[in-house]
């Protein structure tokens, strides 16, 4: 069923953009969206994110669990706040403090995906001009 298959597609892509935009939100660093898709069966996209402090990943997570209209199926590492997992089925996000980030690099195991850094930009920056 075509229509079914595009509505779930729509609704990922657009939960996924939102999970991104949340964790803007709350000052994440180098958010990136990766569209896995062709590569598993698992889930359409992970967001990946980092924080410096552990108080910023749960704020982060935090801002990514209240934000959206669903419910994570699934979190993990509330306990520690150096990696937390929020997986929404068709979207799971990671919120890691930099370091952990670095040293998991999942990025590297989803390098064949198209990656989309996803950047914050202000709806209110004023206009350049020249003079």
């Amino acid at each position: 069923m075509p229509t079914t298959q595009n509505n779930n597609t729509i609704k990922s892509d657009k939960l996924a953009e939102d999970i991104a935009a949340l964790a803007l939100s709350k000052k994440a660093s180098d958010v990136q969206m990766i569209d896995v898709r062709e590569l598993t069966s698992i889930t359409d996209f992970f967001i990946i994110c980092s924080a410096d402090t552990e108080v910023q990943v749960k704020a982060i997570s935090d801002a990514i669990r209240r934000g959206t209209d669903s419910k994570p199926w699934r979190v993990e590492g509330y306990e520690h706040l150096r990696w937390i997992l929020m997986d929404y089925i068709d979207v799971v996000a990671h919120v890691f403090t930099t370091s952990e980030r670095e040293y998991y690099n999942l990025e590297r195991l989803w390098a064949d995906a198209p990656v989309k850094e996803i950047l914050d930009e202000p709806a209110n920056a004023p206009a350049a001009h020249s003079g």
